[in-house]
């Protein structure tokens, strides 16, 4: 097929659900209406933005993975079975017989291989996920192999919990990309980033027909999938920024489901028997970043006094309600070692006395980096409000979530809003971000988010790289709730809410599942 051919059959697709021709979705295509201005890229070894997750987890299989059925529990993707040897150093993974890419060729062990070496050589943001295995650009290809076409094997240098290791391969990095097609495109040795940013070499139950920035993805049903073919033959993601919009093209029947209500228009919506609302808890947290190269930030009892001028019930009472609950520390609640204590509250006077104390009596002024879309718009003028009650003047910098996540990475920041998700279930996933950073120099080899936010922790990363060897699980699990404690107390992060989304679909959807991250939304069991 010509590319001006290809180019055409996407213009149609795109034409046939534009809001001017669009009366209702067909019966073999679902629509989902969303806020996708944060996707930068849709490689797997690079993707690291909750929308581009997304999509990938409906692109490509995994090393492990969770299924649509099952959400909680962890098997295996490609692998069929694995063992581990005796030291817990050794990996060895028998993959599935007869998988197929969306090209038609094998997966093979060759391809897993590759997938996680280039992973590692690329060195891309969510590569820490892996070469905190001790692999390197080095010895990547010694440690990381095909046995034989069926066989992957890897071998690991830290003493980590097997547990954590198959969690690690279950993540976005442990997608397998077919070694050939991503080869064919290489420029100038990129392994075929470039290309893969917005096409796909995978074998997960949809292929990539286009993706267009602040438009839409679009995606074709893989009949070879190993799960068997999608109900469905297309998904088309809408970008769509405003709830408002979201929810029009809902009840108009121009979209299936609306991700981004409010809560008030969710309970507009009471009495539509056309449309369902369903709720499904969620990992992500919402919080305030405060970057310790501001001279304010730098004292922590400045930051202390920073959590008491936000008024988190006031939020979730009122234009949260319904879509997030109070939460305060770097784990989620409702998983294993997370820690549910909410310690602050809004309290002006008790942050102008800590301020005092750090020798700011009358505030100072910062600056707020806020993604533009709501909530994050609303949650940034109710900060704004109440922290002018304490004598800090905040001036609010909107942006996308892009232009606010590449700025965070760059650390270039003062104070700045945004969320986070694990990448893994494992408190180490959000451990390791939020509790570690071993170099604070401006180009280390790992990015946390601690180190986004410049804050130096030798002594608790020695704590956080304690935790993740601990064998005991009554120890570890009460090494992780102190941490939790010590970031909550003395860290550059305001952690505010846990989301709690609403998804509100039209009746005739069946079975779209939405689990509590980005690596576990399924849209091949969905039904019309």
């Amino acid at each position: 097929m010509s590319d001006r051919l290809k180019q055409a059959l996407v213009a149609g697709v795109l034409l046939l659900f534009s809001p001017a021709t669009m009366a209702a979705t067909p019966a073999d295509t679902l629509v989902i209406a969303k806020n996708i201005d944060d996707m930068i890229t849709l490689d797997p070894a690079e993707a690291y933005e909750l929308s581009g997750i997304e999509i990938d987890t409906n692109v490509y299989d995994r090393i492990m993975r969770f299924e649509a059925s099952d959400v909680t529990k962890l098997v295996g993707g490609v692998a069929e079975s694995w063992q581990v040897s005796e030291d817990g150093k050794t990996f060895t993974f028998k993959l599935r017989s007869g998988l197929k890419f969306q090209s038609g060729d094998p997966v093979t062990a060759e391809d897993a291989a590759f997938s996680l070496q280039r992973v590692v050589k690329l060195d891309k943001t969510p590569a820490f996920l892996i070469t905190q295995l001790g692999w390197t650009k080095d010895n990547v290809d010694k440690l990381v192999k095909a046995v034989d076409a069926g066989t992957l094997q890897f071998t690991i240098s830290e003493d980590f919990s097997p547990s954590l290791v198959l969690s690690l391969v279950s993540s976005i990095v442990g997608s397998v990309v077919e070694k050939k097609t991503a080869l064919a495109h290489e420029v100038n040795g990129d392994l075929g980033n470039g290309w893969l940013k917005a096409n796909s070499a995978g074998s997960g139950p949809f292929a990539l027909r286009s993706w267009k920035a602040n438009e839409s993805v679009v995606l074709d049903a893989f009949a070879g999938y190993r799960g068997g073919a999608p109900a469905l033959k297309r998904v088309v993601v809408r970008h769509v920024p405003e709830p408002a919009a979201q929810r029009l093209l809902l009840e108009k029947g121009d979209a299936d489901i609306a991700r981004d209500l409010t809560p008030d228009q969710v309970a507009s919506l009471a009495g539509n028997k056309d449309i369902v609302v369903t709720t499904a808890p969620q990992a992500t947290l919402v919080y305030v970043a405060l970057n310790l190269k501001t001279p304010q930030f730098d004292n922590v009892k400045v930051r202390q006094a920073m959590h008491y001028l936000v008024d988190y019930n006031a939020m979730v009472n009122s234009f949260l309600k319904g879509d997030y609950q109070v939460h305060q520390s770097f784990w989620p609640s409702g998983f294993w070692a997370s820690l549910d204590e909410n310690k602050y509250t809004f309290d002006p006077a008790k942050a102008k006395a800590l301020l005092a104390e750090a020798d700011y009596p009358n505030g100072f002024e910062v600056t707020f980096d806020a993604p533009n879309s709501a909530p994050y718009s609303n949650i940034a003028q109710a900060i704004q409000s109440t922290m002018a009650q304490g004598g800090v003047k905040v001036t609010i910098q909107p942006a996308e979530q892009k232009t606010v996540i590449t700025k965070y990475r760059a650390r270039q920041h003062q104070m700045l809003l945004i969320y986070w998700g694990p990448d893994y279930m494992d408190p180490h996933t959000n451990a390791d971000s939020f509790a570690r950073n071993t170099d604070n120099s401006d180009n280390p080899k790992d990015k946390p988010l601690a180190w986004r936010n410049a804050w130096p922790i030798p002594e608790i990363s020695k704590l956080t790289d304690a935790a993740v060897r601990e064998r005991d699980a009554k120890k570890r699990e009460q090494d992780y709730i102190d941490l939790q404690k010590k970031v909550m107390d003395e860290g550059p992060f305001i952690i505010m809410f846990q989301e709690t989304k609403q998804i509100a679909e039209r009746a005739s959807v069946k079975n779209f599942v939405v689990g509590p991250s980005a690596d576990v939304v399924f849209y091949n069991v969905a039904t019309k």
